[in-house]
């Protein structure tokens, strides 16, 4: 039975790169890999070599199965994405899902991930919160969702291109612009940037001719509140009245009440 890692590779800082993950990396057979390239820059700064095979996003199908053929055989083999942590709006998903079906073990080398990295800072989202990825590119799917997430009682994290972002958050800003939100932008690089502030706020610091402005350079990922941080006071007892329609903590809070 062969073994596949699933490994976190760092999303901007080298050194957040573990010593688990070096370890895996060395000590594995093939290292599979969303581009060869990237991959390769990664291995030639910690010395390490190793045979690379190619799995990425337009064709994951047969890079999967690829994957599974080396595990038939006995292989060792690391699953690396360009950054961050595989399957989380990245490639790896579906070689894990493949390679578990096949019969062989599948092991998560915890890593970076710019979703984890913004909820740690933003400070309003610890009961939970939605992640969605990228919305569509298309205008119309992309309003729509955006307006299904924010008739949501949880916070929710979207990523975003830099050549998208704009209109990204002036749609928020135009369906919620008293929304909290907190938006990072090349999270654990150089030039790394994060701002709270209101989605009204968010969307004139993007706008060409700001006096504060955001630079449309590198990689978002935001995170916008949730519904439930808006509801007003008595909203809020009518659900704590009312445990049937009350968020899961309000529930257990009403049903301690009435053991007492």
């Amino acid at each position: 039975m062969g073994e596949l890692f699933i490994v976190g590779t760092p999303i901007g800082n080298l050194g957040d790169m573990s010593l688990r993950a070096l370890e895996t990396l060395k000590e594995v057979d093939v290292i599979a890999c969303e581009d060869t390239r990237h991959t390769l820059r990664l291995l030639n700064h910690f010395s390490i070599k190793k045979p690379l095979i190619s799995c990425h996003a337009n064709d994951e199908e047969r890079g999967s199965l690829r994957i599974v053929k080396l595990l038939d055989e006995g292989k060792k083999v690391a699953y690396c994405s360009d950054a961050g942590t595989p399957g989380i709006s990245d490639p790896g998903a579906q070689a894990a899902r493949k390679a578990r079906e096949a019969g062989h073990r599948v092991i998560p080398i915890p890593g970076p991930s710019a979703l984890a990295a913004l909820v740690s800072v933003a400070g309003f989202a610890e009961r939970g919160f939605l992640f969605d990825g990228f919305l569509s590119p298309k205008g119309a799917r992309r309003k729509a969702r955006l307006a299904e997430l924010l008739a949501r009682e949880e916070a929710f994290l979207l990523y975003e291109s830099p050549f998208r972002i704009e209109r990204l958050v002036a749609e928020l800003a135009q369906l919620a612009p008293d929304r909290r939100v907190c938006l990072g932008r090349e999270l654990t690089k150089l030039h790394e940037q994060i701002v709270e502030c209101s989605a009204a706020e968010l969307a004139n610091r993007l706008l060409e001719g700001s006096s504060d402005p955001i630079p449309h350079k590198g990689e978002f990922a935001i995170l916008v509140s949730g519904r439930a941080e808006r509801l007003t006071g008595a909203e809020k007892l009518d659900r704590a009245e009312r445990p049937d329609r009350a968020p899961m903590s309000l529930r257990k809070s009403a049903a301690r009440k009435s053991a007492k």
